[in-house]
């Protein structure tokens, strides 16, 4: 299995056991550590980067656009804005999910993680998934992963805040999020400014590390 693999499933075993915990189920209608989310919606946007990668390797893979994990991040231009029809999209999913409620959703996540444990051994490395929320876009499954390994880092986190656990996503997709988003920002950016903000924050003059 390749490494993008071994750390998705970690990840998503993480968020897994993070969607099991009573206090989620407790806090479910509370708010979130995001503006304009419940507790619930976020769990279910969690829930969705497990449910989700078996959505897309069910799908029919008719598109003829090749998305790189890198362009998938590096052309969002309107995460930071809470009002963007990418976020009020993304809102909007969330909050359909979380109306199955606490003890489904935690379900639904673990039943399909258990399946993808054994579906991901046998997808050979050439296989692609249809991007099934951009009509005609198409990303090799490993890409996709890895931009799931950010989904999972970035929302177990914004969870775990939410209820005061210590569940936090391992190093390995931890470090898949970052080698991603860095490769997305320069790809935004440019090196210079990327180095910039690594190093010059005084010159960085587009937040360019800021890619969510």
């Amino acid at each position: 299995m390749s490494t993008v693999r071994t750390a998705y499933l970690c990840a998503a075993t993480t968020a897994v056991e993070l969607l099991a915990e009573a206090r989620v189920a407790g806090a479910w209608n509370a708010p979130s550590t995001l503006d304009g989310m419940t507790v619930g919606a976020l769990a279910g946007h969690l829930a969705r980067s497990v449910l989700q990668v078996e959505w897309f390797l069910d799908g029919a893979v008719d598109g003829t656009a090749n998305v790189s994990a890198v362009a998938y991040y590096a052309r969002i231009t309107d995460a930071p804005d809470p009002d963007s029809g990418l976020n009020r999209g993304v809102r909007a999913r969330s909050e359909a999910t979380a109306l199955a409620g606490p003890n489904s959703v935690a379900t639904e996540a673990a039943e399909a993680l258990a399946r993808l444990h054994e579906r991901l051994l046998d997808e050979p490395a050439t296989r692609s998934v249809p991007i099934l929320h951009r009509p005609g876009e198409v990303m090799r499954l490993d890409s996709y992963l890895a931009t799931r390994c950010v989904e999972l880092s970035v929302h177990t986190e914004d969870l775990a805040l939410s209820i005061d656990s210590a569940l936090r996503t391992p190093p390995a997709a931890v470090g898949v999020a970052v080698d991603l988003l860095v490769a997305a920002a320069r790809e935004r950016h440019g090196d210079a400014a990327v180095l910039h903000a690594l190093s010059r924050r005084e010159r960085d003059e587009t937040d360019a590390l800021r890619v969510l």
